[in-house]
């Protein structure tokens, strides 16, 4: 592939990067509806019409601050070319579907970065990355499941002081109402900071073709594309995620699925406003685990969770790995 490309072949592009954006929604779907269906509060068909939904409409509240990270603040946009995103989106969406297919919530969020880091190295060497934003995302990695177990935990210490003396089956019935609150809060964080990560490839491919002028911008039809493309996946659903998000890892009540929720969207708002392109898989695992440790360490499986770190963990070199050996594939045919 040549800086330039025909037409046609640009909008076989864009449609990779939604396809990702789709697999995105699929894969990540578990994120916004796992504790809601895991404490029976709706049932798992309801649920992802209702994160769809809230997915959807999450550009009414959010700036563009991640698409600009990722489209600019990865790799310099200057050496973009049509190669480099599609030799990034492959290496993300084989990742995703490895991951898919083995139950395994690793970060959708990550697996794109990965894939930008190891297209953008293959084709210019380490002196394309820019360190400033993938140092602050590569952070994010720690921090955001830290936050989110956090304010989880400590969710569940005060409403647990306040609902005191409350009876437990008073208690449950309020928050199975108030979970309906967590769930959507959660589900526009997720809708907010995940459709933003396939604005900003779409958007520096548009740019390294010209067709943005001068300036590196987020085009409207690009958010209404990418927002229903993260809806439909999530409305499609990723059932054997939400088993091992909503169940595997911890029991949860309607009052810890509260708490989790509530402390994953305080976390993606905040990620989403400082324009940090964060995981949501990690923020609610990092929440989930927050609210099990906070009834009794020993309620937390433990091994389970570590299993979904080491995923984590080899999510960024893996895809990096993928990425590079594709776009030096293409480099060879071409």
């Amino acid at each position: 592939m040549d800086a330039t490309i025909a037409f046609p072949l640009l909008i076989g592009l864009v449609a990779v990067a939604l396809f990702f954006d789709f697999l995105n929604g699929l894969h990540d779907a578990a994120n916004s509806i796992a504790t809601i269906v895991s404490t029976r509060v709706l049932r798992p068909h309801y649920a992802v019409f209702w994160a769809a939904f809230f997915n959807f409409i999450a550009f009414l509240f959010f700036g563009l601050h991640v698409a600009e990270t990722v489209g600019k603040g990865i790799v310099n946009a200057e050496i973009v070319t049509p190669a480099v995103i599609f030799a990034a989106l492959v290496g993300a969406i084989v990742w995703n579907i490895v991951t898919w297919i083995a139950g395994i919530p690793s970060s959708s969020s990550h697996a794109l970065i990965g894939g930008l880091v190891g297209a953008g190295v293959a084709k210019a060497g380490t002196g394309a990355i820019v360190w400033s934003g993938l140092g602050k995302t590569v952070a994010a990695i720690v921090l955001s499941p830290a936050t989110g177990f956090v304010l989880a935990l400590v969710l569940v210490l005060i409403v647990s002081w306040l609902f005191l003396r409350q009876t437990p089956f008073a208690v449950d019935n309020a928050f199975r109402v108030l979970q309906f609150f967590s769930a959507s809060l959660y589900s526009l964080g997720h809708g907010g900071n995940d459709a933003q990560k396939t604005m900003g490839i779409i958007a520096v491919l548009l740019y390294s073709q010209g067709m943005l002028g001068q300036s590196f911008y987020v085009p409207l039809w690009v958010v209404i594309t990418c927002q229903s493309a993260l809806a439909l996946g999530t409305l499609l659903g990723g059932w054997r995620i939400v088993h091992t998000m909503g169940s595997k890892i911890t029991r949860l009540n309607p009052m810890q699925g509260f708490c989790a929720e509530t402390g994953g969207a305080i976390t993606l708002f905040a990620a989403t406003w400082l324009g940090v392109p964060v995981s949501t898989t990690h923020t609610i695992t990092g929440a989930i685990i927050g609210v099990g440790a906070a009834r009794r360490v020993s309620a937390v499986r433990w091994g389970i969770a570590g299993n979904i770190v080491v995923a984590w963990v080899i999510t960024l070199p893996a895809t990096a790995a993928i990425s590079a050996l594709t776009y030096l594939a293409t480099r060879l045919a071409g």
